[in-house]
This record gives structure tokens, sequence and C-alpha cells, in this order.
């Protein structure tokens, strides 16, 4: 069986599911503050590498682990309901673009799986 990635459509698509994915999660009231000051092509370039490698594709990813990644988050007062938000608006990003229900789910399973470890639980 392919890779999650490539079912998604590869390179290109996640690069258009990250670039949807942040426009709609800065304009989310009830997540955007957590990306104040935040450099978002950095944090973009990030996602993609990150993701990609989470769906299969191949690994560039340098970034930190998820517990070192959000604990200033944490800090600030991330919590369930917020990781619950950046999961709805994933699901509406690749619905946007036509991924099939399959995928969405396995992509949503695959954000509730490292939930405590962004939680830092």
């Amino acid at each position: 069986m392919s890779s999650l990635y490539d079912r998604l459509g590869g390179e290109g698509a996640v690069n258009a599911a990250v670039e949807l994915f942040y426009r709609k999660v800065l304009a989310d009231g009830r997540i955007a503050h957590f990306f104040d000051g935040v450099d978002m092509e950095e944090q973009i370039a990030k996602q993609k590498a990150f993701l990609t490698m989470a769906f299969g594709g191949p690994n560039n990813y340098t970034g930190a682990d998820m517990r070192k990644a959000h604990k200033r988050l944490v800090e600030r007062g991330l919590n369930d309901s917020h990781v619950d938000a950046v999961i709805e608006n994933l699901n509406y990003t690749l619905r946007d673009l036509g991924v099939p229900e399959k995928e969405v789910k396995e992509v949503a399973d695959l954000a509730n799986s490292v939930r405590d470890d962004v939680l830092n639980r």
C-alpha cells in the first residue's frame, strides 16, 4: 500500500494543504493568537517538512520534537480545545482540497496521536 504522503498527492499537495491550513488557522479567533510574533514563512516551511515526514514522505524534518516545540504554547494556555480547533481546521483544509474522507480521517487520527506530546502530558 502506498504511503499517506503519496495518497494525498505528494509534495505539491502537502505544500498546498499547509498554506491553506495556516490561512484558516490565522483567521480562527480560537487559536490565531498562538501565532502572534511567529515568523509564518519559517513556521510553514517547518510544518511542510514535518507533515511530509509524518505522512511517510522524505524525512527532511530538523525541528524540535512535539513536546519541546509546543512547551511555550502550553505555558500560554494551550489545551485540548485548541488542539481540537487545529484538527478541525486541518480537516476543513483537506476537504476543501478534495481529499477523500478515508485520508482525512487518517490525518486526524495521526494528529490526535501526538496530542499528549503537544500538550506535554
